[in-house]
């Protein structure tokens, strides 16, 4: 099957051009100022962005959120996240209970997502129990098509929590066989310290979640991390950066040309942390999620870093979790609220409205922070995140024109809140194809649940090599 995209104006990471798109089956076969080919679908972009399929590579759907035997929203409701305009996530893999990270991974392709993901998906292994099978599961990564191991220096006291002896193991055995580690980089100790201060005093509402995540707390931590990466020599990627404390340890590792690397979310670059000071508790949880929200200079900060291309990628660190039912075990205790925010279904439109549109950001920034430099850093560059003949055909096609606001029932989430609910939208995902076929048609989904494949990774990403 043969469609061609006419008329369109073609972004990508590098340049922005008038142009035509040819695809046959699943792949881009040309791209040209002016195509003339017999087709069996036409799409006039005439007055459209084109651009490739964003890529998030930190999401968490269907995991453990650590309330009874509770789920995060499952798969299925990725649909909401290809009508924003991502066709591809990178997601967590937390290891099932007492079961291994290779066991954990092949469980989730072949059960948890499968017939259920409207997107197509690599993941991410995640270390949430440290077992000794674990170091030498890494070396058959590539065999399974895994490029990266995620670890936490917080969640002390959970299976979560990894320590500096663990950490510096996993880095060894990453570094032989060229997997990429990302690390949640929090002071653990000073965190259950502050945390537990607050609860003792009687200080128990959202407001304290921040209090007591202060962001000297994130900077030692990335220091840490950094200097332990440092002795193995084993590239390192810093996951949900918020702060310009942590920025100015990254900035210096990088001016000794370590290879380190960092991301930053949507929410820590249009949200402040006195959301979290509202009255109204269901309000105020809709936004505990760790690292804490910081401070308006932080936001500028970070879109400074992106800018001059410190920080390489923006997330959406996806994470369902619905207010009436699972925020409420922290009621009466914010250390007991599940940490996490929905938001893989707004990214796109919150980083074009409040980056390009604000002039933060380039619109070719935009496709290299939310498409091409996800897809390198994971390994499955040039198939996705980019236009180009033999690449995917994930393309979205892009209202500049459109101006409204972000609600929940325009493009349900599968969590009864969005972060962004009543926040002005300047343009819209008009139309999305997903290796070739329309499945998202005047911002409605209109693909099939399952539709979504497993993209296998390759190791010795872009963090290796650049």
């Amino acid at each position: 099957m043969k469609t061609l995209i006419k008329n369109g104006t073609i972004l990508t990471a590098y340049n922005e051009f008038k142009g035509d798109i040819l695809i046959e089956d699943e792949k881009i076969v040309t791209v040209a100022e002016h195509i003339i080919e017999k087709v069996d679908n036409m799409i006039d972009a005439t007055g459209k962005y084109v651009f490739p399929g964003g890529v998030d590579q930190h999401t968490h759907f269907s995991a453990l959120c650590n309330v009874g035997d509770k789920d995060t929203a499952g798969y299925e409701t990725t649909d909401a996240v290809i009508v924003g305009g991502t066709t591809t996530i990178i997601d967590y893999a937390p290891q099932d209970p007492g079961t291994g990270l290779l066991d954990s991974i092949d469980y989730r392709i072949n059960v948890r997502a499968k017939n259920k993901t409207c997107v197509d998906f690599s993941l991410h292994a995640m270390v949430t129990e440290v077992m000794d099978s674990i170091f030498d599961e890494i070396k058959n990564f590539s065999k399974k098509g895994i490029s990266s191991i995620k670890i936490f220096m917080a969640y002390n006291g959970s299976p979560l929590h990894v320590d500096d002896g663990a950490f510096f193991r996993i880095l060894e055995k990453s570094k032989e066989v060229g997997v990429t580690v990302f690390v949640h980089a929090e002071n653990g100790e000073i965190l259950d310290f502050l945390r537990n201060e607050c609860v003792k005093k009687g200080q128990t509402t959202p407001h304290y979640h921040h209090v007591s995540r202060p962001p000297f707390t994130e900077a030692e931590a990335v220091r840490r991390a950094i200097y332990i990466a440092g002795q193995t020599g084993t590239p390192l990627y810093i996951a949900h950066m918020t702060c310009r404390e942590a920025l100015a340890a990254l900035q210096q590792a990088k001016g000794t040309n370590q290879k380190v690397f960092g991301e930053t979310c949507t929410h820590y670059l249009t949200t402040t942390k006195e959301v979290l000071d509202n009255p109204d508790f269901n309000e105020a949880a809709k936004f505990v999620c760790s690292p804490a929200l910081r401070e308006k200079e932080d936001c500028e900060a970070l879109w400074k870093a992106l800018r001059e291309g410190l920080l390489n990628a923006v997330v959406s660190d996806h994470c369902g979790i619905d207010v009436r039912e699972l925020k409420q075990a922290g009621k009466n205790d914010f250390t007991q609220i599940p940490n996490g925010s929905p938001g893989a279904a707004d990214r796109l439109h919150m980083i074009w409205t409040n980056g390009v549109m604000q002039g933060k950001i380039s619109k070719q920034k935009f496709v290299e922070i939310c498409a091409t430099q996800p897809a390198k850093i994971n390994g499955i560059y040039p198939r996705k995140g980019h236009i180009d003949v033999g690449s995917d055909a994930d393309l979205v096609l892009f209202d500049p024109e459109y101006r409204g606001v972000i609600r929940l029932g325009d493009n349900p989430n599968g969590v009864d809140y969005n972060v962004y609910e009543g926040r002005k939208q300047i343009g819209r995902v008009d139309t999305v194809l997903l290796r070739g076929k329309v499945v998202v048609e005047k911002a409605k989904f209109v693909g099939k649940y399952g539709q979504g494949k497993f993209v296998s990774a390759k190791t010795y990403a872009s963090c290796y090599q650049e």
